[in-house]
């Protein structure tokens, strides 16, 4: 059956480990154990996330989260899965034909660990059409009155809506990215692309930005962005929120003459594919040479990569390339990533996907 659980032999019949069987995929097998005689049931689900709460607990009262990511897939010993919290509400994406068979075990988990919380679904990933699963999302039991709820990250509140919002709801990966985009920005006029609902721009203007132009190309992610700035008692007074394409604009500044001291570039995934990378080296360099153009001298660069088949070598060799066409000097002077709570383990290396850089540009 789909998604059933298999025993994994190796060509001399040794046994290896035990899996979730998926025909339609070509990952055939997921793995769940390395451990002999273990049974998929509610109460492998409930181990598995008691241990990835305890690794997150630290980090979460120390910067004061009531959002987070609870499960990363392989990384925390559940592939296929992502579970995500934002404060009561506790979003499951169910990304392959093992998960959604044992989707009853895992609520049934989550229920008995987390009684406080309700859980809505976010399984309407393409990925699922490769595992030959439909897209679903609502709620899984009991219902919320509203999909919409505040979380806290370094001490900054914001709206996040898990039925709408992308993702489970939102960008937690970035997190402390933002945290460092605002200590970058006190006193710079800060150009914010790609910037959703505005998050970058909260730590930007709450740590004194001069002046923060956020773009992105929709309008509700926009009105969402003013209403986190609300939210926080954050003056728009000098802040600007741009309907329009990324890549269009930066090129009409350029024409234009306009400058910025700092500058955050932080695109949708380049990269679905091997095929594409090659394409996706090309957008990345282009995008990062005319940031830097229109960066005045000494102006700061923050630019990420959230494509997990860029390798961070790559990507840095990427900008590198983009300062030569700029014909400009670019200095790396600090790397970033994803945050804590989507950590890489040390068996599966291709956990680490988000790649960022803090580059003076001169």
């Amino acid at each position: 059956m789909v998604g059933d659980t298999v025993d994994i032999f190796d060509s001399k019949e040794k046994w290896l480990a035990v899996g979730a069987y998926s025909p339609d995929s070509q990952i055939r097998v997921r793995v769940w154990s390395f451990t002999p005689n273990t049974s998929i049931d509610t109460e492998f689900f409930k181990a598995r996330l008691r241990s990835a709460q305890q690794r997150r607990d630290w980090f979460i009262e120390r910067d004061q989260l009531t959002g987070y990511r609870l499960i990363a897939g392989e990384s925390d010993g559940l592939p296929g899965i992502t579970i995500d919290r934002y404060d009561d509400i506790i979003v499951c994406q169910l990304l392959s034909a093992g998960a959604d068979f044992h989707r009853h075990s895992l609520v049934a988990a989550l229920n008995e660990l987390y009684p406080e919380c309700y859980l809505y679904e976010r399984s309407d990933v393409d990925v699922r059409k490769k595992e030959g699963l439909p897209l679903i999302t609502g709620w899984l039991g009991k219902e919320r009155e509203s999909t919409e709820v505040i979380i806290k990250e370094h001490g900054i509140n914001i709206h996040v809506d898990v039925a709408t919002g992308h993702k489970t709801g939102f960008y937690l990966d970035q997190r402390d990215s933002r945290k460092a985009a605002g200590i970058y920005a006190k006193g710079k006029s800060v150009l914010n692309c790609f910037s959703y609902t505005g998050t970058f721009s909260l730590h930007c203007v709450a740590n004194g930005a001069k002046h923060v132009t956020n773009v992105d190309v929709s309008q509700q992610a926009l009105d969402l962005a003013k209403r986190n700035h609300e939210l926080n008692d954050l003056s728009t007074d000098n802040v600007d929120f741009v309907k329009e394409d990324v890549f269009k604009l930066l090129r009409q500044y350029k024409a234009e003459g306009k400058k910025f001291d700092m500058i955050i570039l932080d695109p949708p995934k380049f990269v679905d594919s091997k095929a594409q990378l090659t394409s996706a080296c090309r957008g990345y360099k282009d995008i990062n040479m005319i940031a830097m153009q229109i960066l005045n001298p000494g102006g700061t660069l923050l630019t990420f990569s959230c494509s997990g088949l860029l390798e961070a070598g790559l990507f840095q060799k990427v900008v590198a390339d983009a300062a030569l066409d700029a014909y400009k000097n670019v200095y790396f002077v600090e790397r970033l990533q994803q945050a804590a709570d989507h950590p890489i383990s040390s068996n599966y290396p291709e956990g680490y996907y988000l790649k960022g850089l803090i580059c003076q540009v001169e």
